[in-house]
């Protein structure tokens, strides 16, 4: 079972004076929303995540759903035995997580895990649903949170190209 989770950072809030409703794609992206993000599996009670307390989450979530579909290119889809590679890279340091997509399972490691340590492995159709699920329920988090943020264009472009499955 796959869960991906969020908290936000008390130690970089957002600008007070942030317009949501007018915020351009890279701010949203990389200058809003900073906080922690993982990726756990529940049923081996292991995960993959950051303690930095800067990861800007909503560029995390949206960076997810588009590596997900850069590793569904192969037309063979989960008869694939070609490996196809993926790498979210963090904004503010050289730390990555990588992905590794073989037949239909995706392998999740990142540049701090222990170099003994295996990779968390999910089948590429859960980790499809559960980053869709999960950019979805942060947008609506966010969207609780900051007055205007579900009226801003680029949170409507967001939604319209990874709906929930």
């Amino acid at each position: 079972m796959l869960d991906i989770g969020y908290s936000l950072s008390r130690r970089f809030p957002d600008p007070p004076q942030t317009d949501y409703r007018l915020a351009d794609v890279r701010t949203l992206r990389h200058d809003l929303f900073c906080g922690d993000v993982y990726l756990a599996d529940t049923k081996a009670d292991r995960e993959v995540s950051t303690g930095w307390g800067w990861v800007p989450v909503l560029d995390f979530a949206w960076a997810l759903c588009d590596i997900v579909e850069q590793l569904d290119r192969d037309p063979r889809g989960n008869r694939s035995a070609n490996r196809q590679y993926a790498e979210l890279d963090f904004t503010e340091s050289t730390d990555r997580m990588l992905f590794e997509r073989r037949f239909g399972w995706v392998d999740v490691a990142a540049d701090w895990m222990p170099a003994d340590e295996p990779p968390l492995t999910f089948g590429h159709r859960l980790l499809r649903r559960e980053s869709r699920d999960f950019l979805h329920d942060l947008l609506a988090d966010l969207g609780d949170m900051h007055e205007g943020l579900m009226d801003n264009p680029a949170i409507w472009d967001i939604q319209s190209r990874f709906p929930r499955v």
